[in-house]
């Protein structure tokens, strides 16, 4: 769960209490689905998260998976 309120914070960067305005997610959002990002707002923005709830859980524990792959821990603390 920190690994994806980590993600969250990094994307929404400059916008944390408006994300639909994160140009990042917007682009993101475009990309994934074909819709303008002049077109997203707060509906779109929503109703995006809402229908693909179970697709970003997966994408965020991917993201959690390769952030573990780039930064290993240690062997030798």
């Amino acid at each position: 769960m920190k690994k994806v309120l980590r993600f969250i914070w990094i994307a929404t960067r400059g916008h944390r209490l408006t994300p639909w305005r994160s140009p990042y997610l917007r682009w993101r959002i475009e990309t994934y689905t074909g819709l303008k990002m002049d077109k997203i707002g707060f509906i779109e923005f929503w109703g995006f998260l809402w229908r693909e709830r179970r697709e970003l859980k997966r994408f965020l524990e991917w993201t959690a998976s390769m952030e573990d792959y780039a930064r290993p821990k240690p062997k030798n603390p």
